[in-house]
Protein backbone atom coordinates (compact mmCIF):
# COMPACT_ATOMS: atom_id res chain seq x y z
CA UNK A 1 0.00 0.00 0.00
CA UNK A 2 1.31 3.37 -0.98
CA UNK A 3 1.65 5.85 1.89
CA UNK A 4 -0.56 8.77 2.43
CA UNK A 5 2.17 11.19 2.64
CA UNK A 6 5.33 10.54 0.79
CA UNK A 7 8.22 13.47 0.22
CA UNK A 8 11.34 12.61 -1.00
CA UNK A 9 13.72 15.14 -0.70
CA UNK A 10 11.77 18.34 -0.49
CA UNK A 11 13.17 21.10 -0.45
CA UNK A 12 11.85 24.85 -0.70
CA UNK A 13 13.96 27.87 -1.23
CA UNK A 14 13.50 31.82 -0.80
CA UNK A 15 16.61 33.71 -2.27
CA UNK A 16 19.46 32.53 -0.24
CA UNK A 17 17.60 31.39 2.79
CA UNK A 18 16.49 27.50 2.53
CA UNK A 19 13.31 27.00 4.49
CA UNK A 20 12.85 23.38 3.75
CA UNK A 21 16.15 20.83 3.15
CA UNK A 22 15.39 17.57 1.47
CA UNK A 23 13.12 16.69 3.66
CA UNK A 24 12.30 13.15 3.31
CA UNK A 25 8.86 11.93 5.31
CA UNK A 26 6.61 8.89 4.83
CA UNK A 27 3.35 8.42 6.64
CA UNK A 28 1.08 5.46 6.81
CA UNK A 29 -2.56 5.31 6.41
CA UNK A 30 -4.14 5.04 9.27
CA UNK A 31 -1.72 6.85 11.91
CA UNK A 32 -1.55 10.01 13.98
CA UNK A 33 2.05 11.58 13.02
CA UNK A 34 3.37 14.49 15.18
CA UNK A 35 5.43 16.86 12.85
CA UNK A 36 7.09 19.19 15.54
CA UNK A 37 9.91 21.61 15.28
CA UNK A 38 10.97 25.35 16.97
CA UNK A 39 9.85 28.41 15.25
CA UNK A 40 10.45 29.32 12.19
CA UNK A 41 11.79 25.08 11.72
CA UNK A 42 9.84 24.77 8.37
CA UNK A 43 6.81 23.26 9.12
CA UNK A 44 4.25 25.77 7.84
CA UNK A 45 6.35 25.90 4.53
CA UNK A 46 6.26 21.73 4.33
CA UNK A 47 2.41 22.02 4.70
CA UNK A 48 2.20 24.66 2.14
CA UNK A 49 3.98 22.60 -0.40
CA UNK A 50 1.83 19.75 0.54
CA UNK A 51 -1.30 20.83 0.01
CA UNK A 52 0.00 22.63 -3.02
CA UNK A 53 -0.06 26.23 -1.83
CA UNK A 54 3.52 26.49 -2.59
CA UNK A 55 5.80 24.80 -5.30
CA UNK A 56 9.19 23.46 -4.03
CA UNK A 57 12.02 24.68 -5.65
CA UNK A 58 13.57 20.71 -5.19
CA UNK A 59 12.19 17.25 -4.57
CA UNK A 60 8.48 15.72 -4.62
CA UNK A 61 5.44 15.15 -2.40
CA UNK A 62 2.82 12.87 -2.57
CA UNK A 63 -0.68 12.12 -1.21
CA UNK A 64 -2.85 9.44 -1.35
CA UNK A 65 -0.48 7.98 -4.03
CA UNK A 66 -0.91 11.02 -5.95
CA UNK A 67 2.14 13.38 -6.95
CA UNK A 68 1.45 17.39 -5.82
CA UNK A 69 2.26 20.37 -7.56
CA UNK A 70 1.71 18.67 -11.12
CA UNK A 71 -1.37 20.78 -11.73
CA UNK A 72 -4.75 20.02 -9.47
CA UNK A 73 -4.15 16.99 -7.72
CA UNK A 74 -6.95 14.44 -7.33
CA UNK A 75 -5.86 13.90 -4.27
CA UNK A 76 -6.20 17.22 -2.03
CA UNK A 77 -10.18 16.36 -2.71
CA UNK A 78 -9.50 13.88 -0.36
CA UNK A 79 -7.77 15.84 2.06
CA UNK A 80 -9.08 18.08 5.16
CA UNK A 81 -6.92 20.84 6.29
CA UNK A 82 -6.97 23.13 8.99
CA UNK A 83 -4.29 25.81 9.06
CA UNK A 84 -3.36 28.37 11.74
CA UNK A 85 -6.66 30.73 13.50
CA UNK A 86 -9.95 29.59 11.78
CA UNK A 87 -11.41 32.69 10.17
CA UNK A 88 -14.92 32.33 10.95
CA UNK A 89 -17.51 34.82 9.41
CA UNK A 90 -19.12 36.43 12.99
CA UNK A 91 -22.13 37.65 12.49
CA UNK A 92 -23.21 34.00 10.42
CA UNK A 93 -23.87 30.71 12.61
CA UNK A 94 -21.76 27.93 13.13
CA UNK A 95 -23.90 26.39 10.37
CA UNK A 96 -24.07 28.99 7.83
CA UNK A 97 -20.36 29.40 8.38
CA UNK A 98 -20.21 25.89 7.52
CA UNK A 99 -22.88 26.35 4.66
CA UNK A 100 -20.67 28.61 2.91
CA UNK A 101 -17.96 26.43 2.65
CA UNK A 102 -19.80 23.70 1.42
CA UNK A 103 -21.35 25.63 -1.44
CA UNK A 104 -17.95 27.11 -2.82
CA UNK A 105 -16.45 23.45 -2.70
CA UNK A 106 -19.57 21.34 -4.36
CA UNK A 107 -20.11 19.62 -1.20
CA UNK A 108 -23.86 18.93 -0.20
CA UNK A 109 -25.58 20.63 2.45
CA UNK A 110 -26.35 17.63 4.47
CA UNK A 111 -22.30 16.95 4.89
CA UNK A 112 -22.47 20.04 7.29
CA UNK A 113 -24.63 18.93 9.79
CA UNK A 114 -22.88 15.18 9.84
CA UNK A 115 -19.43 17.25 10.41
CA UNK A 116 -20.89 19.12 13.28
CA UNK A 117 -22.13 16.16 14.86
CA UNK A 118 -19.16 14.42 14.45
CA UNK A 119 -17.12 17.76 16.42
CA UNK A 120 -19.78 18.04 19.18
CA UNK A 121 -21.37 21.38 18.05
CA UNK A 122 -25.13 20.27 16.92
CA UNK A 123 -26.04 21.92 19.79
CA UNK A 124 -24.68 25.34 19.27
CA UNK A 125 -24.84 25.06 15.50
CA UNK A 126 -27.52 28.05 15.20
CA UNK A 127 -25.49 30.46 17.73
CA UNK A 128 -23.47 33.29 15.92
CA UNK A 129 -19.92 32.74 15.30
CA UNK A 130 -19.40 35.79 17.36
CA UNK A 131 -20.69 34.21 20.80
CA UNK A 132 -18.25 30.67 20.56
CA UNK A 133 -15.27 30.52 22.63
CA UNK A 134 -12.02 29.38 21.49
CA UNK A 135 -12.78 26.10 22.12
CA UNK A 136 -16.11 25.76 19.88
CA UNK A 137 -14.15 27.88 16.92
CA UNK A 138 -11.06 25.37 16.80
CA UNK A 139 -14.02 22.73 16.72
CA UNK A 140 -15.67 24.04 13.82
CA UNK A 141 -12.59 24.61 12.43
CA UNK A 142 -11.85 20.88 12.55
CA UNK A 143 -15.95 20.20 11.18
CA UNK A 144 -14.68 22.54 8.25
CA UNK A 145 -11.70 19.98 7.27
CA UNK A 146 -14.26 17.02 7.49
CA UNK A 147 -16.48 18.30 4.99
CA UNK A 148 -14.86 16.54 2.16
CA UNK A 149 -14.96 13.49 3.98
CA UNK A 150 -11.33 13.28 3.92
CA UNK A 151 -8.94 10.38 4.33
CA UNK A 152 -6.34 12.76 5.06
CA UNK A 153 -6.72 15.62 7.28
CA UNK A 154 -3.60 18.13 8.31
CA UNK A 155 -4.37 20.28 11.05
CA UNK A 156 -1.85 22.90 12.38
CA UNK A 157 -1.93 23.74 16.00
CA UNK A 158 -5.42 22.24 16.59
CA UNK A 159 -5.21 23.49 20.52
CA UNK A 160 -3.76 26.74 20.17
CA UNK A 161 -5.26 28.58 23.10
CA UNK A 162 -7.40 26.36 24.29
CA UNK A 163 -7.64 26.06 28.32
CA UNK A 164 -6.86 22.25 29.86
CA UNK A 165 -10.39 20.74 29.26
CA UNK A 166 -10.78 22.14 25.90
CA UNK A 167 -6.99 20.87 24.72
CA UNK A 168 -8.43 17.10 26.26
CA UNK A 169 -11.69 17.52 24.08
CA UNK A 170 -9.65 18.03 21.25
CA UNK A 171 -7.01 15.45 21.79
CA UNK A 172 -9.96 12.67 22.45
CA UNK A 173 -11.83 14.19 18.90
CA UNK A 174 -8.07 13.42 16.61
CA UNK A 175 -8.18 10.11 18.04
CA UNK A 176 -11.48 9.27 17.28
CA UNK A 177 -10.92 10.80 13.90
CA UNK A 178 -8.30 8.18 13.36
CA UNK A 179 -9.95 5.67 15.02
CA UNK A 180 -12.48 5.74 11.66
CA UNK A 181 -9.32 4.94 9.85
CA UNK A 182 -8.26 8.13 8.62
CA UNK A 183 -4.74 9.54 8.81
CA UNK A 184 -4.10 12.28 10.52
CA UNK A 185 -0.88 14.60 10.36
CA UNK A 186 -0.22 17.00 13.42
CA UNK A 187 1.61 20.05 13.63
CA UNK A 188 1.72 21.19 17.35
CA UNK A 189 4.05 22.81 20.01
CA UNK A 190 2.35 21.13 23.02
CA UNK A 191 5.14 18.34 23.07
CA UNK A 192 3.14 16.72 26.30
CA UNK A 193 -0.02 16.34 23.89
CA UNK A 194 1.49 14.94 20.81
CA UNK A 195 3.15 12.40 23.13
CA UNK A 196 0.04 11.04 24.60
CA UNK A 197 -1.41 10.92 20.95
CA UNK A 198 1.03 10.31 17.78
CA UNK A 199 2.26 6.81 16.76
CA UNK A 200 5.36 8.38 15.19
CA UNK A 201 6.40 12.29 15.10
CA UNK A 202 9.39 14.04 12.99
CA UNK A 203 11.25 17.16 14.34
CA UNK A 204 12.63 19.57 11.92
CA UNK A 205 15.12 22.21 12.82
CA UNK A 206 16.34 25.19 10.16
CA UNK A 207 14.14 23.12 7.62
CA UNK A 208 16.15 19.59 7.95
CA UNK A 209 14.89 16.67 9.57
CA UNK A 210 16.52 15.60 12.37
CA UNK A 211 14.92 12.58 14.09
CA UNK A 212 12.00 10.75 13.04
CA UNK A 213 10.28 7.46 13.94
CA UNK A 214 7.93 5.88 17.02
CA UNK A 215 7.88 8.23 19.67
CA UNK A 216 8.83 5.45 22.10
CA UNK A 217 11.91 4.60 20.01
CA UNK A 218 12.90 7.81 19.87
CA UNK A 219 12.66 8.51 23.88
CA UNK A 220 14.39 5.05 24.38
CA UNK A 221 11.80 4.26 27.46
CA UNK A 222 13.23 2.09 29.84
CA UNK A 223 16.90 2.71 29.39
CA UNK A 224 17.67 4.05 32.89
CA UNK A 225 17.29 4.11 36.83
CA UNK A 226 16.40 7.24 38.49
CA UNK A 227 17.36 7.02 42.41
CA UNK A 228 17.17 9.29 44.82
CA UNK A 229 20.06 8.82 48.06
CA UNK A 230 19.17 9.65 51.64
CA UNK A 231 22.54 11.94 52.97
CA UNK A 232 25.54 12.19 50.74
CA UNK A 233 24.60 10.81 47.34
CA UNK A 234 28.82 10.56 46.53
CA UNK A 235 29.42 7.53 47.74
CA UNK A 236 26.47 5.80 46.20
CA UNK A 237 28.21 7.58 42.86
CA UNK A 238 31.15 5.71 43.56
CA UNK A 239 29.87 2.50 44.15
CA UNK A 240 27.92 2.30 41.14
CA UNK A 241 30.43 3.19 38.57
CA UNK A 242 32.25 -0.14 39.90
CA UNK A 243 29.54 -1.53 38.57
CA UNK A 244 30.22 -2.66 35.29
CA UNK A 245 27.09 -2.24 33.81
CA UNK A 246 26.04 1.09 34.97
CA UNK A 247 27.52 3.45 32.60
CA UNK A 248 27.14 7.63 33.39
CA UNK A 249 25.54 8.85 36.61
CA UNK A 250 24.51 12.30 36.25
CA UNK A 251 24.26 13.91 39.60
CA UNK A 252 21.29 16.37 40.14
CA UNK A 253 21.47 17.54 44.17
CA UNK A 254 20.52 14.07 45.55
CA UNK A 255 18.53 12.56 42.92
CA UNK A 256 21.31 10.22 40.61
CA UNK A 257 20.38 9.24 36.65
CA UNK A 258 21.57 5.68 36.31
CA UNK A 259 22.77 4.84 32.55
CA UNK A 260 21.49 0.90 33.30
CA UNK A 261 19.19 -1.40 32.38
CA UNK A 262 15.67 -1.03 33.81
CA UNK A 263 15.23 -4.60 34.39
CA UNK A 264 18.19 -4.17 37.27
CA UNK A 265 16.28 -1.72 39.03
CA UNK A 266 15.61 -4.56 42.12
CA UNK A 267 19.51 -5.94 41.90
CA UNK A 268 20.49 -1.99 42.05
CA UNK A 269 18.69 -1.20 45.02
CA UNK A 270 19.83 -4.83 46.99
CA UNK A 271 23.60 -3.82 45.88
CA UNK A 272 23.38 -0.45 47.65
CA UNK A 273 21.36 -1.69 50.92
CA UNK A 274 24.20 -4.07 50.95
CA UNK A 275 26.77 -1.67 51.05
CA UNK A 276 24.81 0.70 53.39
CA UNK A 277 23.37 3.37 51.32
CA UNK A 278 20.00 4.33 52.22
CA UNK A 279 17.79 4.75 48.83
CA UNK A 280 14.80 6.72 49.43
CA UNK A 281 12.89 6.22 46.02
CA UNK A 282 14.10 4.05 42.69
CA UNK A 283 12.55 3.42 39.63
CA UNK A 284 13.00 3.49 35.83
CA UNK A 285 13.64 6.81 34.30
CA UNK A 286 11.70 7.74 31.18
CA UNK A 287 12.46 10.74 29.17
CA UNK A 288 9.67 13.33 27.16
CA UNK A 289 9.47 13.85 24.40
CA UNK A 290 9.76 17.60 25.61
CA UNK A 291 13.49 16.51 26.92
CA UNK A 292 14.33 14.55 23.74
CA UNK A 293 12.91 17.40 21.28
CA UNK A 294 15.19 20.28 23.38
CA UNK A 295 18.05 17.82 23.72
CA UNK A 296 18.39 17.56 20.14
CA UNK A 297 17.42 20.70 18.50
CA UNK A 298 19.25 22.88 21.22
CA UNK A 299 16.50 24.83 21.90
CA UNK A 300 16.53 25.90 25.94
Amino acid sequence: MTAAILTEALTKRYGVRVAVDQLSLSVSHGEIFGLLGPNGAGKTTTIAMLLGLVTPSAGRASLLGHEVGRGPSPALRRVGAMIEAPALYPYLSGYDNLRVLARAGGIPEARVGAVLQTVGMAGRARDKAAAYSQGMRQRLAIAAALLPTPELIILDEPTNGLDPAGTVEIRDLIRELAADGRTILLCSHLLHEVEQICGRVAILKEGRLIAQGSVDDLLRRDTGIRLRIEGDPARAITLLRDLPWVGAVIAEGDLLLVDAPAARVAELNRYLARSEVAVAEIGVRERSLESFFLEVTGDR
